[in-house]
């Protein structure tokens, strides 16, 4: 039944008072509204649009901001599954305790190694030339320079111009500086290759060859023959003691590589040998050629350069005892059948003196020989809890990889995959709001 009336108000029409007539509008209104509304009508479909653009929005932030999603356990009784999703969790526990924690030591905090070489090199060659009588080479003269940083040049050969004088003579012979009259040759000439300043003439060199003449050095350098054998062949003797002290800055520790049980009579006469003293520090030449499987008389004629590379590798979490060298030895340049062009190593230097005249002289040396270059490379580890709980934690959320694996197989490629997608995924409501309610209702 309708509610009663209010008291105080009366519901009779007729006992309401008449209300006065509005009065005529104006005629001149009536085209400004119709105007209005023919804009309305034209633009009715842009603003449904809008609204329905503006509707999906709203939706999209209020799904957005009111709906929470959480993972849902759903136990799936499949043999073939069940494995897969054991021998992935198999492989993932492996790689963690095997990979990162045993074989990379993911518990340990790592520095690298920081180094400093010194070098001293001994021993004696003897040589009788035509062009020198009986001569005895010692350390001064064939290790150019006396130190280098981390590495040591040991002359092996070379190819001697005696008492050379500033003057003129016939320069050495090439395409460039052969010559049959004064014509062929340009006073002021220099080439890179030149030996000095052409005068403009044209003399005899040597066996009917003519060569234009310059002014510089004379006689002017012959290196067309490389001498063979090596002219300091008994270099293959030689010992090389290598000094090496190492720090790890972040733990504080310090070594060399001549051990605490290196006493004074043994370092006089030992050798390294890889088997029966593998940390002595005194490398015969010979010797480290051949670890690089390389033949020392070969090399020695033209040169070359190699690498005496040492290891500190060090696990603090262990005694300070068991921090010690490993060498190893490896040619650094190319010696092949398609490296033959300027192969191995050497540059030249000159000695000076003055004649009993007073004349400038020199002796010019084309020194062939080998460059050993030291590296030292190094890591050192101990443990610290900051890697050791991130690299559990990483590992821990490796775990998940066999359950999104296992969900992928499961809900894409098995025959059922629409039954367990339904019961892997449900829909619940919020039971908080009313049942014609939703959200952003009033």
């Amino acid at each position: 039944p309708p509610p009663p009336p209010a008291a105080g108000k009366r519901h009779s029409s007729s006992s309401a008072p008449a209300s006065p007539e509005a009065p005529p509008r104006p005629e001149r209104g009536c085209a400004g509204r119709d105007g209005l509304l023919l804009l309305l009508l034209r633009a009715a479909p842009a603003l449904r649009a809008g609204m329905a653009v503006g509707g999906g929005c709203c939706a999209a932030v209020r799904s957005f901001l009111f709906e929470y999603d959480t993972p849902r356990i759903v136990l799936i009784r499949s043999r073939k599954v069940g494995l897969m999703n054991r021998l992935v969790q198999l492989a993932i526990l492996a790689y963690v305790i095997g990979w990162v924690f045993v074989w990379e030591k993911g518990y340990q905090e790592t520095d690298s190694v920081v180094s400093s070489v010194t070098t001293k090199v001994k021993g004696l060659a003897v040589t009788n030339t035509s062009n020198q009588d009986l001569r005895v080479w010692d350390v001064a003269d064939y290790v150019i320079p006396p130190q280098g940083e981390n590495s040591v040049f040991i002359m092996t050969n070379l190819i001697l111009t005696l008492n050379q004088t500033q003057g003129n003579c016939a320069e050495f012979p090439d395409n460039k500086t052969i010559c049959s009259s004064d014509k062929n040759c340009t006073a002021g000439y220099i080439d890179t290759h030149s030996n000095g300043i052409q005068t403009g003439k044209c003399v005899p060199y040597k066996d009917k060859v003519k060569t234009c003449e310059m002014f510089g050095w004379c006689p002017v350098e012959d290196d067309e023959t490389v001498p063979r054998p090596a002219f300091l062949r008994e270099a293959a003797n030689f010992t090389l003691l290598v000094k090496n002290n190492i720090w790890y800055p972040k733990f504080k520790f310090t070594k060399r590589n001549i051990l605490p049980t290196i006493n004074k009579t043994y370092l006089q006469s030992c050798k390294y040998h890889p088997k029966t003293d593998p940390f002595c520090p005194i490398f015969r030449l010979r010797d480290m050629v051949d670890a690089a499987e390389q033949d020392f008389q070969e090399m020695a004629v033209e040169g070359g350069v190699m690498g005496l590379q040492i290891n500190w590798d060090c696990d603090l979490d262990k005694p300070a005892s068991r921090c010690v060298p490993k060498y190893s030895f490896r040619r650094i340049d190319n010696k092949d059948s398609s490296h033959t062009v300027s192969p191995g190593y050497n540059f030249r230097f000159a000695k000076y003196f003055q004649t009993p005249e007073g004349v400038e002289s020199r002796t010019l040396i084309k020194a062939y020989g080998i460059r050993f270059d030291i590296m030292v490379f190094g890591k050192a580890g101990k443990f610290d809890i900051i890697p050791t709980m991130i690299n559990i934690g990483s590992g821990l959320a490796l775990f998940g990889v066999a359950t999104v694996l296992c969900d992928i197989i499961v809900l894409y490629f098995m025959k059922k995959r629409y039954y367990y997608r339904e019961k892997k995924y449900k829909c619940v409501e919020d039971y908080e709001l009313g049942a014609n309610e939703s959200y952003g209702s009033q």
